[in-house]
C-alpha cells in the first residue's frame, strides 16, 4: 500500500506494477480505525470520502452494508469496538473497491465484535470482494479465509486451500495395560489412515488423515482381539496451534 519502501522483491496488483491509480482500486484497514471520536459515523464517513476523492452518494450504501444505517448520526465514541471495527470497513467500501486490504481486523474485539466483524467480512466475500487479510487468530482463520499463506522472517513457508494448510488432523490417545506399547505400534500402523504414530507421557498418540477415523469402539475389538488390553483410549481434535508450531519450527 506503499506505507513502507520495499527493500526487495516485486508484486503486482491486477497483473500490473503497482502505482497509485492501482492502489485506487483498493480499500484497506490498517490496524486500529482513526476517526474523529465527537463526529457521526455519517460525518466521518463524509471526511474520508472527501479525502479519498469519493462522491457522497455512497455513503448510505456501505452504512448499510455494515448494519449501521440506524446508528449513523451517533457519535464515534458511543460505538462498541465491533461497531467502530465495521464503520472502517464501511470507510474501506467508499467507491465499491474491487480488493479489500484487512490488517489484523478482529485485533482487540470482544466475543461480539469478533462475531460481527467476520460475519461482515464473509458477506463481502459472499458479494464477490477478494479480501487479503493478516491475522494471527488462527481460529479467525480457519473461519473465515478460503486461501492461507503462512510467512515466517520473509519467506514463505507454505500456501493453499486453508483445509488443507490448517487441517485439524484426529488424534487418538491409546494406553497399555500389559505393558506392550512396541506391539501396539506395530499393530496400528498397519491401520488405515494412520498418518503418524508417537508416544507422549505414558500414551500413544495416533494421527489419522482427516476423515479415516475409525470407531473407538471398532479400534478397542480390534486391539482386544490381537492380545492387547487398553486402560486408556481417548478421541482428540489436533489443535490449530499444533499444526501451525509444526510448520513454523525452526
Amino acid at each position: 500500500m506503499d506505507v513502507l519502501r520495499a527493500t526487495g522483491g516485486t508484486y503486482a496488483w491486477f497483473g500490473e506494477p503497482p502505482s497509485e491509480k492501482q492502489r485506487r482500486k483498493i480499500g484497506t484497514l490498517l490496524e486500529t480505525p482513526n476517526f474523529y471520536h465527537y463526529l457521526s459515523g455519517e460525518r466521518n464517513l463524509r471526511i474520508a470520502a472527501a479525502i479519498k476523492g469519493r462522491g457522497m452518494g455512497d455513503i448510505p450504501r456501505v452504512l448499510d452494508m455494515v448494519k449501521l444505517t440506524e446508528r449513523k448520526d451517533s457519535k464515534f465514541s458511543t460505538y462498541s469496538l465491533g461497531m467502530k471495527q465495521r464503520l472502517a470497513i464501511a470507510s474501506c467500501m467508499l467507491g465499491n473497491p474491487e480488493v479489500l486490504v484487512f490488517d489484523e481486523p478482529t485485533n482487540g474485539l470482544d466475543p461480539v465484535g469478533i462475531a460481527e466483524t467476520r460475519e461482515t467480512i464473509r458477506q463481502l466475500a459472499r458479494e464477490g470482494k477478494t479480501i487479503v487479510l493478516a491475522s494471527h487468530l488462527l481460529d479467525e482463520v480457519e473461519k473465515v479465509c478460503t486461501h492461507v499463506a503462512i510467512l515466517q522472517r520473509g519467506q514463505l513457508l507454505m500456501a493453499g486451500d486453508v483445509r488443507e494448510v490448517l487441517s485439524n488432523d484426529d488424534i487418538v490417545e491409546l494406553g497399555v495395560a500389559n505393558g506392550l506399547p512396541d506391539r501396539l505400534s506395530e499393530l496400528l500402523a498397519a491401520w488405515p489412515g494412520v498418518r503418524q504414530i508417537k508416544p507422549n507421557e505414558g500414551l500413544m498418540q495416533v494421527f489419522f488423515k482427516e476423515g479415516t477415523t475409525p470407531d473407538t469402539g471398532e479400534l478397542n475389538r480390534f486391539c482386544f482381539e490381537n492380545g492387547i488390553v487398553l486402560n486408556h483410549l481417548q478421541l482428540r481434535k489436533r489443535s490449530l496451534e499444533s499444526k501451525f508450531m509444526e510448520i513454523t519450527k525452526d
